[in-house]
């Protein structure tokens, strides 16, 4: 597997489904409560800035800042604590997870972070399942963004023990970083782009006869369900979002150069000889201790 650098500094959006595409997140209470309160915790933990959760019946979308570079045991975290409270609920000892690697999608300028809080937060709209974010059952941050209201959480009973070291509470702020750009401006832009794509949808139901599927039977679907279309198969998994040409090409210049420099060190690392991993060395850090150069401001 290819290395990727892990920068403190990093926006991402992160896609992860469930195993056979199984409606297992299908939003019920218990659900939308637990995905909540496990999202939190590891964004507390781990000093994760949370921008969008998007919660659909059988993946999620969540838009994050890595401010500190703890990527990578947040999105562990996460999915290893929902997974084992979320089965618990369900009565089920399988994965939850589908096997493929976890979708890690670093956006490299403010529009690809709009564009992509934007695609996030109007998933329920484009998959004909509600006629507007705000009626969609399940977690989906837009509102709470939008309003900067928190989002609460209490600890799943139906897991986690009463007197455990699990807070019994969990409040999340969704926030706009600074890197981003002034937070007025942006949830300006955020209105009136998902306003735009609630509006077309409207508009290509009433053209095309179309209709959605509705709140209440997206609650009364079975979660042992999936879909029926067929599934996309051995697509492109990109690692980077950039929709300006030349900085998506920059992005992967520095990616290339980062694998080169990573490559040579762990050559040289095996042989015995002095090594030194470049910035973003991630997993060899963590449990080899390898000496990593400091990153450059």
């Amino acid at each position: 597997m290819v290395p990727r650098a892990v920068l403190p500094g990093s926006f991402y959006k992160i896609t992860r489904r469930c195993t056979q595409r199984q409606f297992l997140l299908r939003p019920d209470a218990a659900t939308n409560n637990a995905f909540l309160y496990c999202l939190g915790e590891a964004a507390h933990r781990y000093a994760i800035e949370v921008i969008l959760p998007s919660v659909m019946s059988n993946h999620h979308h969540t838009v994050v800042f890595d401010r500190h570079g703890n990527i990578n045991e947040f999105v562990e975290h996460l999915h290893k604590m929902f997974a084992k409270c979320q089965n618990a609920l369900r009565g089920r000892w399988e994965n939850l997870w589908a096997t493929e690697p976890i979708c890690k999608l670093r956006l490299v300028e403010p529009r690809d972070v709009l564009a992509k809080i934007v695609y996030a937060a109007t998933n329920p709209v484009k998959d004909f399942l509600v006629d507007t974010v705000a009626h969609w059952p399940g977690v989906n941050g837009l509102h709470a963004l939008l309003g900067d209201r928190p989002m609460h959480a209490d600890r799943p009973a139906h897991f986690f023990r009463d007197h455990g070291v699990m807070p019994a509470r969990i409040t999340l702020h969704l926030v706009i970083p600074p890197e981003l750009g002034d937070p007025d401006d942006i949830r300006r832009a955020l209105r009136e782009r998902v306003e735009k794509i609630e509006n077309h949808f409207k508009a290509l139901r009433a053209r095309t006869g179309r209709r959605i599927l509705g709140r209440q039977r997206v609650l009364r679907q079975s979660w042992r369900d999936s879909p029926t279309t067929a599934e996309p198969r051995r697509n492109l998994r990109p690692r980077v979002a950039a929709k300006n040409t030349w900085a998506r090409i920059e992005a992967l210049q520095r990616d290339h150069e980062f694998v080169s420099a990573y490559r040579t060190a762990r050559v040289d690392w095996l042989a015995g000889r002095a090594a030194v991993f470049p910035p973003g060395t991630y997993w060899l850090r963590r449990f080899a201790n390898v000496t990593v150069a400091p990153l450059l401001a």
